[in-house]
């Protein structure tokens, strides 16, 4: 088992004076090299502190990001697309120096096709304003990776979230792209029609690239109709097996529960602190129904008696938007919540993914290994798709805490790979777990998609030293 990065190697290419009079004088004053610009850009909430980009551009169109990449291509400098900033694994940090790309101005919702079901969207566009457009049409946008993430950056890391076991990923819901490649040609991939046998996936390849391929101008997605019935549901459990084991029966039982995410005691614990919920202190499963009166009714029985088979207790409901808005809040605030129980602290955060079947011992162990090591740490999983997270809470100042945590990292990707499963569900690669990618996919796997990497980006400037090394 290949050990996961602790310190990303800097080989930085130098920006020329050239190259940056050249973008200023395009972009005027949406080229910007103070250093704090630079720092933002040069920061995401993985655990890694790197020298920051050269230079951020302030993109507003794909005519920007192209003329850009063209320039940048002339000198061999690096290019990095910058979204919500949000990403866990160093995806958009200048490991080689560089230009950050920021696409946070395109952000227009560009056409909606209610009656196709579908949306194309500039790259900056948020989660939550897509759904809130989009909503007067009785439609929403199903993909919630808790962070109010961009689509641009959601494609390119293939995002999932909490309701990824009913409407999938990022993948299933992406059907065609407007790309930017290393040369600064424009190109469009996938169409609107909800299949299509035309030529290798070109969609799909750059749909999880992490922007090392090409930058993402334009995504179409497939929407969903607004669902007439809606509920959520928390349960209690003794233990964070139980809890595991009545999702996994709901799943093999074929019940169509849309979410359904687990909170261990110390994630609870610290969502109450932050949010005030005055919730049970005991691992928790967070769930939600979609569908007819009559139909939610029906998987809220099937749940009900599951989960008191478990020692399922304190069951309750939330049914008005209000009430469920409050929950799912504080779900999505449980990483940062989390954070706040130890002061100054960074995450190092697992990501692992198994068949259904094999989660419960997964959780299990981790969480035994991490108690017996004594670092503070929390649990939250999608566990409704098997993957969940244990996120480890370090001292950055300590590099003892660092190692300790990325070793329990390790333990648990290990065995996630030898149950068939994968070391991540849906951050993607980035910096962190390159040495992990080799030994889920074997050395084969990967020099193919080396071989990919150098046939469309033969000088290495498109978020250099991301999912493998060159």
């Amino acid at each position: 088992m290949n050990a996961p990065q602790l310190m990303p190697n800097q080989v930085a290419r130098p920006v020329p004076a050239e190259l940056l009079s050249q973008l200023r004088a395009h972009f005027g004053e949406r080229c910007s090299t103070a250093l704090a610009v630079r720092e933002q850009h040069g920061r995401d909430e993985s655990p890694f502190d790197v020298l920051p980009p050269e230079a951020v551009l302030f993109c507003e169109s794909t005519s920007d990001v192209a003329l850009a990449v063209r320039l940048a291509a002339a000198h061999r400098v690096p290019v990095i697309a910058y979204g919500a900033g949000s990403s866990l694994e160093g995806h958009l940090l200048a490991v080689q120096g560089g230009i950050s790309l920021d696409l946070s101005r395109m952000n227009q919702v560009l056409r909606v096709h209610a009656e196709d079901l579908t949306a194309t969207v500039q790259p900056g566009v948020l989660r939550s304003q897509l759904n809130h457009e989009i909503k007067d049409q009785g439609l929403f946008f199903p993909i919630d990776p808790g962070a109010d993430a961009s689509i641009g950056g959601m494609s390119a890391t293939r995002a999932s979230g909490t309701n990824a076991v009913r409407y999938g990923t990022m993948r299933e819901n992406v059907l065609a792209l407007e790309v930017v490649t290393a040369s600064g040609e424009v190109i469009r991939t996938g169409t609107r029609a909800r299949k299509s046998s035309a030529g290798y996936d070109l969609t799909r390849l750059m749909v999880g690239s992490e922007g090392t391929l090409g930058i993402i101008t334009e995504v179409t997605l497939k929407l969903h109709p607004l669902p007439e019935c809606v509920a959520a549901a928390i349960c209690f459990f003794e233990d964070v097996g139980a809890a595991v084991n009545t999702t996994i029966q709901l799943i093999q039982l074929g019940v169509p529960i849309a979410r359904c995410e687990l909170l261990d005691t110390h994630a609870v614990r610290a969502v109450n602190h932050n949010d005030h919920l005055g919730l049970k202190e005991a691992p928790m499963l967070l769930m939600e129904f979609h569908g007819s009166d009559a139909s939610v009714k029906e998987q809220a029985a099937t749940v009900q008696e599951l989960a008191r088979d478990w020692g399922g207790q304190d069951f309750q409901w939330a049914t008005t938007p209000e009430e469920r808005t409050r929950l799912w809040t504080a779900r999505h605030h449980a990483y940062l919540s989390a954070l706040q129980m130890k002061p100054g602290c960074r995450a190092v955060t697992t990501d692992t993914c198994v068949p259904i079947s094999r989660l419960a011992e997964m959780v299990t162990s981790a969480l035994a290994e991490a108690e017996a090591a004594g670092l503070p740490h929390f649990v939250v999983g999608h566990v409704g798709d098997g993957n969940f997270h244990i996120a480890y809470l370090i001292d950055p100042a300590l590099p003892a805490e660092r190692e300790l945590a990325e070793d329990l990292n390790r333990r648990v990707v290990e065995r996630a790979i030898a149950a068939q499963g994968t070391c991540t569900g849906e951050h993607g690669i980035g910096l962190h777990k390159q040495g992990f990618l080799i030994d889920e996919t074997g050395e084969g796997a990967v020099a193919m998609m080396r071989a990919v990497k150098q046939a469309l980006d033969p000088h290495n400037i498109l978020n250099p030293g991301k999912i493998f090394q060159m």
